[in-house]
């Protein structure tokens, strides 16, 4: 199992959950003191998990740690490309400077490309496997938000998904995205500290008036890699609290 962006939030939810179901984990994130960390605590706890750093904006180091993943584990099954970061700052389209855009789409979109790329070889080579995209509520709608580079790539990561789903789909290779609302993750906590009104308007989006856990985003990805849902591809899965919905 391979998850980019698992040294904390919602990646390392996911990898927490995978690791206590007996999968065999690889992390990937540019932090490696996080990496590392996040790998540590799961062997801890009696799981199987490893941290290779990589910047999925670089073809090269997905490659690379792809590759990894293969020479340690023989095969690779399940992959969950979640790797992010800011929204790239909050400002109208006239407004935007070129290193937010290319900053936003090069990792939130590019990063989603580049691995697929490589995962993919590595699951036909095994005979089939599973991968979920992450993408967002704001690949569904754009609503006010003004982050143009973020909305236009989860809008992208959900087109990726489908196009690969159907490119794949009669050759046992399974390929979903998550939506998720506003999540209570570390990167959250460091916005909500520099603007706390933020939180009762984020609560505000959510028809469940709350905001998600990464557990609850880690589940739903557990339960798209799993035989559970073998005869799923190709989704958009809102985890929002409603607020599609209500769109």
């Amino acid at each position: 199992m391979l998850i980019t962006g698992g040294s904390d939030g919602i990646g390392r939810g996911a990898a927490e959950a995978f690791a206590a179901r007996g999968a065999r984990v690889v992390i990937a994130a540019r932090n490696s003191e996080r990496g590392e960390a996040a790998a540590a605590e799961i062997r801890a706890r009696g799981g199987d998990a490893a941290f290779v750093r990589a910047d999925v904006s670089r073809e090269d180091e997905v490659a690379a740690l792809v590759a990894r993943v293969v020479a340690l584990h023989g095969r690779l099954d399940c992959a969950f490309n979640n790797a992010g970061g800011e929204p790239g700052g909050k400002s109208r389209f006239h407004e935007q400077r070129a290193e937010q855009w290319t900053g936003v789409v090069d990792v939130h979109l590019g990063g989603i490309f580049w691995a697929m790329k490589h995962e993919i070889p590595a699951m036909l080579a095994s005979g089939g496997g599973a991968i979920v995209n992450m993408a967002s509520m704001y690949g569904l709608g754009a609503d006010g938000v003004a982050y143009p580079a973020y909305v236009a790539s989860k809008h992208g990561a959900i087109g990726l998904t489908r196009s690969a789903a159907l490119q794949y789909a009669r050759k046992n290779i399974r390929v979903n995205a998550v939506c998720p609302g506003v999540v209570r993750t570390p990167m959250l906590a460091r916005s909500l500290a520099l603007d706390p009104a933020l939180e009762p308007r984020f609560v505000a989006i959510h028809p469940m008036r709350r905001l998600a856990e990464p557990a609850e985003v880690a589940e739903a990805v557990v339960w798209l890699c799993s035989d559970a849902a073998s005869f799923i591809t190709g989704i958009a899965l809102p985890i929002d609290g409603g607020a599609t919905a209500a769109l």
